[in-house]
């Protein structure tokens, strides 16, 4: 809410402002299904999912009236004894999944809240609405009553014997004959089809110099020493320019006008946290791109090797990070962090961990092996600078 003052008055805000993502009603990418009966809405979700899982995590979203129907009836309406017995809550281990089952509104936060995780989200569009659509020509089941759903068609399905597009959609779509045409039954070219769409719509990636901290070992800035003619923030960047959009210095507050000229700052928001506090503010500030964040202290680091990093990004995980050179565990600090990531992270955080490692170790992220692990070695104390300093100087003769 806000409100307009006189002319020449700053404009009075509620709310700080605050970047949003880009969320449909169940997630980031979301296509409702419709035109046809439930059943065959549901029998094509389960013949596209061996195609796009398990490359991409998938939900499906729909409605069960039948058991709507026998709880109004007296009956349990699908509901366990224990939740029947009052429990607001139940989970079971089914050993090769878990279910949840829990008694609450579904409201449009918290839809988006419980399907955050899932690269694509396939809704049956009877019951619900998306933000896109794949509509099928079903004579048992048209569309004249349901146009105002239909807001950014991407396709359109045609079942068996079904040949012409009825007058009412050419006349509500009038971009219709533009519109990818499927065969309903061609199951590979309609998951090429959600597959292509899903990666046309990857977030852009934005780059982030993890350069904020206090280098308490090295006890000197890391960012301002020079191993290549310019301060290692300098460095770091022009090599993360050649990926990203863009490409941010996160940094304490303090040093955002100590930053050399040409170097864009991202003053930290979440203060007093190391490299997660960094990553946090590069998601708030835009949290509809992908961040691929790198520390000022990797004088070895190539652009070869963040080239097979950005080759290989998974955008259908919450990220994609190196494995460590000395263990199996996830390098977290070299490492393209997806947007889904931010909610993540604040989750770890109101748990009381601010360890960007344990993230990625307990989430559904693309391990990859770093084709050169000698480049991931950071260089925190003066011993080591010097070390690095010798190394660097014999590959340039």
């Amino acid at each position: 809410m806000s409100t307009n003052i006189t002319a020449g008055v700053a404009q009075h805000t509620k709310h700080p402002p605050m970047a949003r993502p880009h969320l449909g009603e169940f997630g980031r990418h979301e296509l409702a299904i419709l035109g046809a009966p439930c059943g065959k809405i549901k029998e094509l979700v389960a013949r596209l999912l061996p195609h796009l899982a398990p490359a991409l995590s998938v939900a499906y979203v729909d409605a069960d009236h039948a058991a709507g129907d026998d709880a109004a009836g007296g009956g349990a309406g699908g509901a366990s004894p224990i939740m029947l017995a009052g429990a607001s809550a139940e989970l079971t281990d089914k050993i090769t999944f878990c279910r949840v089952d829990q008694r609450l509104t579904l409201d449009p936060f918290t839809q988006k809240e419980l399907l955050a995780n899932q690269s694509i989200v396939l809704v049956n569009g009877n019951h619900f609405r998306a933000k896109q659509q794949l509509i099928i020509l079903d004579p048992a089941k048209p569309l004249d009553r349901k146009l105002d759903r239909l807001t950014d068609v991407r396709a359109i399905l045609l079942p068996e014997g079904v040949t012409e597009l009825p007058e009412y959609l050419r006349v509500h779509l009038p971009q219709i004959e533009q519109l990818p045409v499927l065969a309903l039954a061609n199951t590979a070219a309609i998951a090429a089809f959600v597959q292509q769409w899903w990666h046309e719509s990857r977030p852009p990636l934005r780059g982030l110099v993890l350069a904020g901290g206090f280098s308490q070992r090295m006890q000197t800035d890391k960012g301002r020493l020079h191993y290549h003619g310019l301060e290692q923030r300098q460095y770091t960047a022009q090599l993360l320019s050649e990926f990203c959009t863009d490409v941010m210095v996160s940094c304490r507050p303090e040093q955002a006008t100590e930053l050399p000229q040409g170097l864009t700052p991202l003053p930290d928001r979440f203060l007093g946290l190391g490299p997660v506090g960094g990553i946090l503010s590069a998601l708030q500030l835009d949290p509809n791109s992908a961040w691929l964040a790198v520390p000022c202290d990797l004088p070895f680091l190539s652009t070869a090797t963040l080239q097979y990093l950005v080759e290989h990004r998974n955008a259908g995980k919450v990220a994609t990070a190196f494995q460590s050179p000395e263990n199996e565990f996830p390098e977290p600090l070299t490492s393209i962090w997806e947007p889904r990531s931010y909610g993540v992270l604040l989750r770890f955080m109101s748990l009381g961990y601010s360890c960007p490692r344990k993230a990625l170790i307990n989430s559904d992220i693309e391990l990859i092996t770093p084709p050169k692990p000698e480049e991931l070695r950071n260089v925190n104390t003066p011993q080591e600078r010097e070390a690095a300093e010798r190394e660097l100087r014999s590959f340039e003769c």
